[in-house]
């Protein structure tokens, strides 16, 4: 202990480390062993329900208690390793002295947004200790306590990286620009209480946009602009925030997201993805672009699953692109068709972005698995189209000789595979089971998958991989959570309202509306990544299509669509640079290819927007 504090004195740095080490082990651990429990109570509880027609009354209690706790410790996790939701592209163009800056901006502002938090945590924690869980029969303080654990947590972990990463001139100079903003916007209050809802404009575009640019992950960016708005503009206790914290985070369906994320990392490690591309590219591999089909077919059939668009195509990508480039294929050109095959699916069930958005919107999820197969199709027909006529001119691949039985050998391997994705996506339609549900009968699936025909499993890869979904799961939860106080806000503000009658006022009717709602949200979605600009503006938009005519889920595929072309889109989509990432291609050596590709499927969206039947016709 005496050579710990020597150390300490010694080397702050090295302690600083030490500290964030020790948090970071910690936390993962746990995070791991709730997603863990979390699996297997959900599990029970179905194998109890329909096995022995007993259900477990208070599985759902705990199971929420679990969740919340476990998408905290998540955040915990992200925000040390880095991977919350953020626009970085400006930073990371800079000159070193500049990002250097940035990066003590960044968690200074992070850290001021949760000391502004924690106190109100704690306070809802007392709350809520009046109440309690009916069925456990205990304080509902034990769930919500999650909130504050972690926001504290978060603190300790944005403190240490601060000590670690900052020099004095670069923190210095942090404290100065947030100093002034804070300063300001307090002078200012006057001023802005007097211009009425015009200050809107000032908290959630100025303030949540200059956060964004600046590389503030866009889950603080809103909490910012949310406790900003609420500590200057209303009476309103800022324990409101966490209350809407906990709301956006604690619904049931989402509970669905790290099940989904775990799955889809499982099938990845058992081999049902290597074995699916590996039939796939014995049946199309042969013919002119072929293996271009064999990519977007690959995408069709994994897609949505991993609730991650990274996940997607690292699945795809490694067991594809060898055997493209061996026959030629451009490397800019593959990057390019990886992304917008990517973009394509994201209406392909069961995808995280339609559970959101049916959980913020209302629309049922059953009714959003359905409707996306069509405009999905839609989209890669638009897709394999202009792979044909690029392709037409093309040798034809000599298919190497086959020994007798190797395609039924091969579809024999990747039946089991197939199955998995057809049984997920008609269990949740049917109505059989819940989303959540059936994510947790397709992991035991899975690794009995894996374990008896895929092996062999590599049992330590499983622990990196439930790091990974906690960590990966929160970042989207918590951009749920903070996107839920930061509409409560504008809603309470009367923008809403306000919104509706100027959107309604609109010139072309349902067509204008439609045509205007694709700009937004393919612009929101280059900027936004997608779910936080589907978070923000869905609910207030879903109810003015409604003022139009316009069916509500046929408006979420033209949303969801909109936001994932503007997410692979350059300069700013992140989901672009993350396809260059895994192709190990630079971005400029993609752009220029990926452009073609991103036209025809905005020509496909256009079709799908103008003819509400591709949405509605299963239903």
């Amino acid at each position: 202990m005496s050579d710990l504090i020597e150390n300490a004195r010694c080397h702050p740095v090295a302690l600083a480390d030490r500290v964030e080490r020790m948090i970071g082990t910690a936390v993962e651990g746990i995070a791991a062993a709730l997603l863990v429990a979390e699996t297997g109570l959900l599990f029970a509880g179905v194998v109890a329900r329909y096995a022995f027609h007993s259900p477990i009354v208070w599985s759902d209690e705990l199971a929420g208690a679990i969740f919340l706790w476990l998408s905290m410790l998540g955040a915990v996790v992200a925000l040390r390793r880095g991977e919350h939701m953020c626009f970085a592209a400006l930073a990371e163009r800079a000159g070193p002295q500049v990002r250097a800056t940035v990066q003590a901006l960044v968690l200074t502002a992070i850290g001021v947004t949760l000391v502004l938090l924690l106190r109100p945590a704690f306070d809802y924690v007392e709350d809520e200790s009046f109440a309690t869980m009916p069925n456990l029969g205990v304080p509902s303080s034990w769930r919500v306590l999650g909130i504050a654990v972690g926001l504290a947590l978060m603190l300790a972990v944005t403190t240490v990286q601060f000590l670690r990463r900052t020099r004095l001139p670069h923190a210095l100079i942090a404290f100065a620009i947030a100093g002034i903003v804070g300063a300001g916007l307090i002078l200012a209050s006057p001023f802005l209480l007097a211009i009425g809802n015009l200050n809107l404009i000032v908290f959630f575009v100025v303030l949540v946009a200059v956060s964004i640019a600046v590389g503030i992950p866009i889950a603080f960016a809103f909490a910012i602009a949310t406790v900003a708005y609420l500590g200057l503009m209303t009476h309103v206790p800022l324990s409101l925030v966490v209350n809407r914290l906990d709301q956006g985070m604690s619904q049931p369906l989402l509970l669905a997201i790290p099940m989904f994320i775990f799955l889809g990392l499982l099938i990845e490690l058992a081999g049902l993805a290597r074995a699916m591309i590996a039939l796939l590219s014995l049946l199309l591999g042969s013919v002119r672009g072929g293996m271009y089909y064999v990519l977007l077919a690959a995408m069709i059939l994994i897609s949505g699953i991993s609730g991650s668009k990274a996940a997607d195509m690292a699945a795809v990508a490694p067991g594809l692109f060898p055997e493209m480039k061996r026959r030629g294929a451009n490397d800019g050109d593959l990057v390019a068709l990886l992304a917008a095959s990517a973009a394509m699916a994201d209406t392909i069930p069961p995808s995280l972005v339609l559970i959101t958005l049916g959980s913020v919107t209302g629309i049922s999820i059953a009714s959003l698995f359905t409707a996306g197969l069509i405009p999905a199709l839609v989209l890669a027909a638009a897709l394999a189209l202009l792979v044909f006529f690029r392709s037409r001119n093309d040798r034809p691949v000599q298919a190497a000789p086959r020994e007798k039985g190797v395609l039924v050998k091969a579809f024999a391997l990747a039946l089991p595979a197939l199955i998995l994705p057809f049984v997920i996506r008609t269990a949740v339609v049917e109505g059989v089971a819940t989303a959540t549900e059936v994510s947790t009968i397709g992991i035991v699936y899975t690794l009995l998958a894996g374990i008896t025909i895929y092996r062999p499993f590599r049992w330590r890869r499983c622990y990196p991989l439930l790091v990974e979904t906690a960590a990966l799961s929160a970042s989207i939860l918590f951009v749920i959570g903070a996107a839920n106080g930061m509409a409560w806000a504008l809603t309470q503000s009367g923008f809403s309202s306000g919104l509706t009658a100027t959107m309604q006022e609109i010139a072309g009717g349902r067509y204008g509306f439609l045509a205007i709602t694709i700009v937004v949200f393919v612009l929101l979605g280059n900027i936004l990544e997608g779910i936080p600009a589907i978070l923000l503006f869905a609910p207030l938009l879903l109810p003015v299509s409604h003022s139009f005519g316009i069916d509500g889920v046929h408006y979420a595929m033209v949303v969801v669509i909109a936001m994932s072309i503007g997410l692979f889109a350059p300069p700013f989509g992140v989901g672009f640079y993350a396809a260059c990432a895994i192709g190990r291609v630079a971005p400029n050596a993609a752009a220029s290819h990926v452009w073609r590709y991103l036209a025809v499927l905005m020509l496909a969206l256009v079709l799908v927007a103008a003819v509400p039947w591709f949405s509605t016709a299963l239903l």
